[in-house]
């Protein structure tokens, strides 16, 4: 039987207001809530709302058969909360269905696990916190923030606990092999990875209302068509894509929530099944290993990770503020934690990229390059005040283990505190 994953992406960063040099210690808030709002609020009315209507409406249509995946952003979250909560309302009604799997990625959508891997590690423990939280359920699946993946990050993903992992389907990555297996890590043959489809994911994303497509118009149908005529011995299409997609990227007027909610029924019709990672995991078994050395993602056509850091202003960018990762998680300061999730969203460095600034309100790289490292400038001084860069490694290093050996010894007692009163509770039974 052939299998359907749908994964949908959310994420919109905080974003900045025109910061000038003169302001660097003197004003320490960073964003334009004005903007920021603007932005949320037609994502939730113009996507998130009805898309989620949408998709609940397939769920009870299904009578539970239709099942997807969502990957929220940790920092989309808290944006959802502070300016649409109805659309958190609504993400929990699709978990109350059952089935809806909710996936694992860094806090703030962030390149930490390019550039500080304890910084990924603490991220993914936050987002996941974050999602049992307000979803009740911890993520086992793992979605890299634009599906950034390499031998390595597969292998330190699954040692994190997340044993299945959606990656990009990169064609100098595939070769002549089809995405539509499922596969593991040539490091780690224990990681099951879940490969997008890029082609047929691009069609509905990109190319579903784009008149001079050869194939426009495209309807579900004819969609559906397209998956039963893949080869019978590939089990699994995985279609990953932008939740705005529907209503933003592809506006109602085209039919894209018709074609949505249209899927379904013709995929049943052809005797297809819907799957969500997880699931997909525990159907399959992995047919091949697939090998990256150098870390990949679903951006771009080179699919790598010259979006972000493709040129030297965003390479200074990132160098400096990752430069202070480990300062920062010893610091006690909220604001500043809070600031430092915020600092790192993926979008403040694409802004600054010559080919890919998409979305952007600045008027050139550089303008984005000026205004983000006046924000990093005012940071790091407050950074630097809390732990002066004049505290030798040694110290710092020393202020670190002591305090991972308090996480450990907290976490142990923890345990022993639970297994104790487990066992209260049997005895007074």
């Amino acid at each position: 039987m052939r299998n359907i994953c749908m994964c949908f992406q959310l994420h919109a960063p905080y974003r900045l207001k025109r910061y000038r040099f003169f302001e660097i210690g003197q004003d320490h808030y960073y964003y334009d809530d004005y903007q920021t709002e603007n932005r949320i609020q037609q994502l939730a009315q113009q996507s998130y709302l009805p898309a989620n209507r949408t998709i609940l409406d397939m769920i009870k249509s299904s009578n539970g058969k239709f099942r997807c995946a969502y990957t929220i952003s940790g920092i989309t979250l808290e944006l959802l909360e502070q300016y649409a909560p109805e659309v958190i309302d609504s993400f929990r009604e699709l978990a109350q269905t059952g089935s809806v799997e909710f996936l694992a990625e860094p806090y703030a959508h962030s390149l930490s696990s390019i550039f500080d891997i304890n910084e990924f590690d603490k991220q993914l423990k936050l987002h996941s916190e974050r999602i049992e939280q307000l979803f009740g359920q911890k993520p086992t699946t793992l979605c890299n923030s634009e599906l950034i993946y390499s031998d390595e990050l597969g292998d330190i993903a699954y040692k994190m606990g997340y044993h299945v992992q959606m990656i990009p389907g990169a064609k100098h990555m595939l070769g002549w092999k089809s995405p539509n297996y499922m596969y593991s890590n040539v490091i780690n043959h224990k990681a099951k990875l879940l490969v997008r489809n890029p082609k047929l994911s691009d069609d509905i994303s990109f190319r579903f209302n784009d008149h001079s497509w050869q194939d426009y118009p495209l309807d579900a149908e004819k969609f559906i068509r397209w998956i039963s005529n893949i080869p019978e011995e590939e089990p699994i299409v995985n279609l990953w894509m932008g939740y705005e997609t529907f209503g933003i990227r592809q506006q109602a007027y085209t039919g894209i929530f018709e074609f949505l909610k249209a899927l379904p029924y013709f995929a049943m019709e052809q005797k297809m099944s819907f799957v969500t990672p997880a699931e997909a995991a525990k159907k399959l078994t992995a047919v091949d290993t697939l090998s990256t050395n150098s870390a990949i993602s679903w951006s771009g056509e080179t699919k790598n990770l010259s979006v972000w850091t493709g040129n030297d202003l965003q390479q200074e960018a990132l160098n400096k503020l990752y430069s202070v990762g480990e300062r920062v998680r010893l610091c006690t300061d909220k604001a500043l934690q809070q600031d430092w999730l915020a600092l790192q969203s993926v979008d403040h460095f694409r802004y600054m990229s010559h080919t890919d600034a998409f979305d952007t309100n600045y008027e050139s790289p550089y303008e984005a390059f000026m205004n983000y490292m006046n924000v990093l400038s005012d940071f790091l001084q407050r950074v630097d005040e809390q732990y002066p860069t004049t505290i030798e490694n040694e110290e710092l290093n020393a202020l670190l283990k002591t305090i991972n050996n308090q996480e450990k010894e907290i976490e142990r007692l923890e345990k022993e505190l639970k297994a104790a009163r487990a066992r209260k509770s049997k005895q007074q039974e």
